[in-house]
């Protein structure tokens, strides 16, 4: 039987701890492309809601065009830019003059003098290897005071 040298005993060695320390550069370089992603995604969100406050404030109240407008419609009802946000994503508040959501925002027209646009329900999957986190992004809002709300002096503005 021949006896193994030092050389013939390390041989291997060197793949396994590729092995190792590879899935663990791996998993860095990923979480850290992940979280540019992400941080890409929560600065959409913030736009997507002042956009679509901006379309709540001048579009006639219960048009869907600030719920397509904040997600960026691709025409289908769901974002080009951000994968997984659909107009059923986004709540459309009227508000008086405290803040306080309207009802019914129609029958009483004339005491809205907000419009708040919100992120709901929105979950961001992060590909991160072994470890596949979700991110909670609800809660983004957007409140700017009321404009025409698609009356102008010659009728009502479709938008």
């Amino acid at each position: 039987m021949r006896r193994q040298t030092g050389k013939q005993r390390q041989m291997g060695l060197t793949s396994v701890e590729f092995a190792i320390i590879g899935s663990l550069v791996f998993v860095v370089l990923f979480g850290v492309i992940e979280m540019g992603r992400a941080l890409f995604v929560v600065n959409t969100l913030a736009e997507a809601t002042r956009r679509g406050a901006r379309m709540a404030a001048v579009c006639p109240v219960g048009s869907g065009a600030p719920a397509s407008a904040a997600v960026f419609d691709n025409g289908s009802g769901s974002s080009s830019v951000v994968n997984g946000l659909t107009t059923g994503n986004i709540e459309v508040d009227y508000l008086d003059l405290n803040g306080n959501v309207l009802p019914n925002p129609t029958a009483t027209f004339g005491a809205i003098d907000y419009v708040r646009v919100k992120i709901v329900g929105f979950t961001l999957p992060l590909y991160i290897p072994f470890v596949l986190p979700t991110l909670s992004l609800s809660g983004f809002a957007a409140t700017i005071p009321r404009e025409s709300l698609g009356i102008t002096r010659t009728a009502v503005e479709g938008c």
